[in-house]
């Protein structure tokens, strides 16, 4: 998620991916954003007094408004280090609009006349331009190894014939493939899209408004008036916010140098080691794109795939996220206990009362989001009414009211995440093209099923393995969509559940995030924190450690999300809330109300730990024994930590 930016500067500093528009050019950029929000209100409530807009030609609208400013945002290479422009990128810039204008114009002849397959000279060239010029822009806003994966699958359909099995489709001529992923219903303008314009842009402008207004700093505040107090108080406001913060945002980088800005050295300040400190804010951070209610564009996706309500999605990902972030918060409050931290002293800390009065707008819209979302089914309105609560609401009010000066940030804020999410889409919609048009997506399922021989655990740690290795590569959205082409078939036809499955790639997704040897959140941590990058990330694997666990137990008993039988749901939730309690427990070495366990009987408690959260009648049985031997184990040959015998207790209620 990008952060509203402020007008009237002139330079740029050196940190800045993107340059700071001014002059005719941020007027230009302004009056782009709006008429894009403009042609998504108009299309998305069904107006009709300026005409209708056919669905193709709604989409290249929005390509024509947003992707232009990616060149005009950011750089051909490098950092951003002037706000002009070259001429090229003004090229650019002109090029992509005239491309998405001339095919928004065109857009009933290409779905009259068959341009996708049989294109005139003018569509096709200007097709071929589009998708270059995609291409570029996917590179300077997701990096060159995304744009390197991308440029492989449009180049892909011109020889997979040639390629080994696993591979093998169907090849074509570059004029074909250029019109295809131009023109075509699975390209620039396929399902990414078409989330964009149907679903995203709302919550876009959602999230930016709730930054706009001052929600940032209102779920500080108030996970500081829960949280702060109690041991390891600073590691749980950090928890607290930025799951917070990263439901709405969506977006783990980001969501660390934001709220880990603030969170990270609070936590060291409270006696947290710096690796430590920087782990758990990666760790919340990354979670954020796996808690209801808006997830990030991936869940949006998703919902597109499967053909279900965006609701059902969140309903879904509600006890998964539940258990990754109780797992975070035990081994936080575990480490408090077994070191004696204290919390944050109440004089320094927001009232609870205070903070509510100020900030209750927050909570209301949040509120009437997933009202709108769960009781009325509103997923297209809801976003827009609650963002239009927020900026009522805050331009009203006498002390600070919303200037000209936040306005502008607000509508630069929405169109720099919507250019930033256009280049991105559109880039992994033509993934889904090349995969479609091959037919590869096809035979690299049956091939997957093939070597796995039938053997379920096989085929989901195959697709674990290949969920993660993508991740490191690729953003979460696009290796969703990767995965949800060529993968998510073969799980499906060995009769797992497809919410289930889709969920389970999209977590494996993400675990590179907090994983070595790339780990993108917890390097961004460390480096805020000034700590071992590398000692970060193994630490943020511990922390983390729910996530590797909890998608094997959801796909094989769907309880976890909701799917099946009332008692099965129940015995599910349960038994993997226990699971998580003690695998956090082996994990960190202390056991709340016990003590801290010898390192010998550590194994044991994961073990049973596991055994508890695995989906069978029979392993909970072998958990729960397991379970009390250990415990009676760490109650003789265990030891308690001195400075918090005596206070545990009562630090354990409070928090």
């Amino acid at each position: 998620m990008a952060n509203p930016t402020t007008a009237g500067k002139t330079t740029v500093q050196a940190t800045s991916r993107r340059r700071e528009l001014t002059g005719w050019l941020g007027a230009y950029f302004l009056a782009s954003t709006i008429l894009g929000i403009l042609s998504a209100l108009y299309q998305l409530f069904h107006f009709e007094f300026l005409g209708t807009l056919m669905g193709s030609a709604y989409y290249y609208l929005l390509v024509a408004f947003f992707l232009p400013p990616v060149f005009l945002l950011y750089p051909i290479r490098g950092r951003a280090q002037a706000n002009n422009p070259p001429v090229y990128d003004l090229i650019l810039t002109a090029l992509s609009l005239f491309c998405g204008l001339y095919f928004c114009w065109h857009a009933e002849e290409i779905a009259a006349m068959g341009w996708e397959i049989y294109p005139p000279m003018t569509p096709l060239i200007t097709g071929a331009v589009l998708v270059v010029l995609v291409l570029e822009a996917a590179r300077r806003v997701g990096g060159p190894v995304f744009a390197g994966l991308c440029l492989f699958f449009t180049t892909f359909g011109l020889y997979s014939s040639h390629l080994p099995s696993l591979l093998q489709g169907m090849s074509y001529g570059p004029s074909r493939l250029a019109a295809y992923f131009s023109m075509g219903p699975s390209g620039i303008i396929g399902l990414p899209m078409r989330v964009v314009g149907n679903i995203l842009i709302g919550y876009m402008v959602f999230a930016v408004a709730l930054q706009i207004t001052g929600g940032g700093r209102f779920f500080m505040d108030i996970s500081a008036a829960l949280f702060g107090f109690v041991r390891g108080g600073a590691a749980k406001v950090s928890i607290f916010s930025s799951a917070l913060f990263g439901s709405i945002s969506g977006s783990a980088i980001s969501n660390v140098l934001t709220t880990g800005a603030i969170t990270i050295p609070s936590m060291k300040k409270a006696g947290y080691p710096p690796h430590y400190a920087a782990a758990i804010e990666a760790c919340a951070s990354t979670g954020g794109v796996l808690m209801p209610p808006v997830m990030g564009a991936t869940a949006f996706v998703m919902a597109e795939f499967l053909g279900l309500p965006y609701v059902d999605i969140c309903i879904a990902a509600v006890v998964p996220s539940v258990l990754y972030y109780g797992g975070l918060f035990l081994q936080a409050d575990a480490y408090a206990a077994k070191t004696g931290l204290k919390g944050i002293p109440r004089s320094q800390l927001p009232s609870l009362s205070g903070t509510l009065q100020t900030g209750w707008v927050y909570l209301v819209s949040l509120f009437l989001l997933v009202w709108m979302l769960l009781y009325m089914r509103w997923e297209v309105w809801a976003p827009f009414v609650s963002a239009a609560l927020l900026l009522l609401v805050a331009s009203l009010r006498r002390r600070d009211a919303l200037r000209l000066k936040q306005w502008i940030g607000f509508v630069r804020g929405v169109g720099t995440v919507l250019a930033e999410l256009a280049a991105l889409l559109a880039a992994i919609g033509m993934i889904i093209g090349a995969l479609s048009i091959t037919g590869v997506a096809h035979s690299f399922s049956s091939e997957i099923i093939k070597l796995a021989g039938g053997h379920i655990w096989l085929l989901l740690a195959l697709g674990a393995i290949t969920s993660f290795v993508l991740g490191m590569g690729m953003t979460i959205t696009a290796c969703y969509v990767f995965l949800a082409m060529v993968l998510a078939p073969a799980l499906v036809r060995s009769d797992l559940n497809p919410l289930a499955v889709h969920l389970f790639i999209m977590y494996w997704g993400m675990a590179s995030y907090i994983t070595p040897p790339v780990a993108l959140a917890a390097f961004a941590g460390a480096g805020i924190a000034g700590s071992d990058p590398m000692k970060t990330g193994f630490k943020s694997m511990q922390l983390g450690v729910v996530n590797y666990f909890v998608p094997f137990f959801f796909v094989l008993n769907p309880g976890l999300i909701f799917q099946g039988p009332p008692w099965e749901v129940a015995q599910a939730i349960s038994g993997c809330l226990l699971g998580m309690l003690v695998i956090s427990a082996s994990m960190e070495g202390w056991v709340l109300g016990i003590g801290k366990p010898p390192m010998w009987l550590r194994p044991f408690l994961f073990i049973s730990g596991l055994l508890l959260a695995a989906p069978e009648m029979l392993t909970d049985i072998l958990g729960l024994v397991l379970l009390v031997l250990s415990l009676i184990g760490v109650r003789v040959y265990g030891s308690r930590n001195p400075s918090t015998h005596g206070k545990e207790t009562n630090d354990a209620v409070a928090s």
